[in-house]
């Protein structure tokens, strides 16, 4: 959410960023809005001011013993005026805050402009991409070979987008969970939490999933509750409407929650395997900072990130997003693709962004510097740590060997009892 008063003296700039984002919004209406709103203002402060004028008068002409009733008379009618018009003015505050919750954020001027992927910017790679003797197979190649995955019966339980890990694959997709955890909380010093997997419409809202994106969410209608679609939503919320005491802020967050997205319009794009399902496991980082601090907090969180592909040893590119491929929510990203040479492609695993203060005032969101500091909106900033399964694919593939095993990348070990292979001959066919 925009400060009101920046939008309504920054029209030029908003209507600008606005366009770089691609977005469409009806600002034509909400500055329309806005004129009849500051008209709206004036007269009703004229006529308040006229009627306190008026009303010293008639107690005047009263202690004179004067008629004071034509006056009285025509007080009646500007006190209706004054009621009609302050009613009017609330009808135009509530529809210039609807329309304002419509305005994303504007990007940052580091941003590149942009439309979509094509222009997005390479910002560095990590890894040598893998070289094999025989073709690489795909992930879903792989799991299926292995007993690792179930694909018919996680279809058959739950439809498609739904997966079923069985065996040493549910032990590698819960390793790959504990190992992320204990990195950031070890290693960057992140607060683990463990939020809830049901969140409020205001929640949703907080942090920018609403209302442009509802049909994207499963809602339960009874309840009005939403599953999460991003372990985002309940960690950056925990603090909603409150007014943070000074230590509290910085904020380094960190947790697993699986998400749901119904991913309305995506039917038919990367149905085979684990590249884009409806549920999908998660650990995410949150940073709640002050705003002076936050963009060198965003580089240090992408490096916290980097931290995992690399001890994952997974080759990785960094990418910033130009201004048309950026969240609702975000001023700056960076997306952290992976390497999957047997599906050919680079996924997607992870978004790290800057959302500056704009969740925090959607959200009610303060901190005090100090005790008996003004309250001050704290800037808000979160990534995957990374997501699952599109990297447990990558993991696959990269590390996949020529006799159908595959190889445990060392910093996961230790969540595997000292596991260092998959073994095709030592794994039994599901039944």
């Amino acid at each position: 959410m925009h400060d009101l008063k920046f939008l309504r003296t920054n029209r030029d700039k908003v209507e600008a960023g606005v366009a770089l984002k691609g977005m469409h919004v009806d600002l034509a209406r909400f500055y329309s809005i806005e004129e009849r709103r500051l008209a709206v203002l004036h007269e009703t402060e004229q006529l308040k001011a006229r009627r306190n004028a008026a009303s010293e008068e008639i107690a005047a002409r009263k202690r004179r013993g004067e008629d004071a009733g034509s006056e009285i008379g025509a007080m009646r009618e500007v006190g209706e005026r004054i009621k009609a018009l302050d009613a009017e003015l609330k009808r135009l505050e509530d529809e210039s805050e609807q329309l304002a919750a419509w305005i994303p954020q504007l990007p940052h001027a580091s941003v590149p402009p942009g439309h979509d992927a094509a222009q997005n910017q390479l910002v560095r790679t990590w890894g040598e991409l893998p070289k094999f003797g025989i073709a690489p197979r795909p992930h879903w190649e792989i799991a299926a070979a292995l007993g690792l995955l179930d694909f018919e019966r996680g279809t058959k339980i739950a439809g498609s987008g739904f997966l079923l890990f069985t065996g040493l694959g549910a032990r590698l997709e819960r390793a790959l969970i504990n190992f992320m955890l204990d990195f950031h909380t070890r290693r960057h010093a992140y607060r683990e939490v463990s939020p809830p997997h049901l969140v409020r419409r205001a929640a949703m809202f907080g942090t920018g999933q609403l209302p442009k994106l509802e049909g994207e969410m499963y809602h339960v209608g009874e309840d009005d509750l939403f599953l999460n679609p991003t372990a985002e939503v309940p960690v950056t919320n925990i603090y909603r409407d409150e007014i943070l005491e000074p230590g509290v802020v910085p904020a380094y967050l960190t947790a697993y929650c699986a998400s749901y997205r119904r991913e309305a319009g995506a039917a038919g794009r990367d149905t085979r395997g684990m590249v884009r399902v409806h549920q999908f496991d998660k650990v995410e980082l949150v940073k709640i900072v002050p705003g002076e601090s936050s963009y060198d907090e965003h580089e240090k969180l992408a490096r916290d990130v980097s931290d995992i592909f690399e001890a994952l040893e997974l080759p990785y590119r960094v990418v910033l997003l130009c201004s048309g491929d950026m969240s609702f929510a975000a001023s700056k990203c960076y997306d952290f693709e992976v390497w999957a040479p047997g599906s050919g492609a680079w996924l997607e695993c992870s978004s790290c962004s800057n959302f500056e203060d704009f969740q925090a005032r959607r959200m009610g969101m303060r901190f005090r510097r100090g005790a008996g500091a003004k309250a001050e909106f704290p800037h808000t900033l979160n990534a995957s740590g990374v997501a699952l399964p599109r990297t447990y694919a990558a993991l696959l593939e990269n590390h996949q060997t020529e006799d159908g095993g595959v190889r445990i990348p060392k910093a996961l070990q230790p969540h595997l009892d000292g596991l260092t292979r998959i073994e095709p001959a030592k794994v039994a066919s599901p039944k």
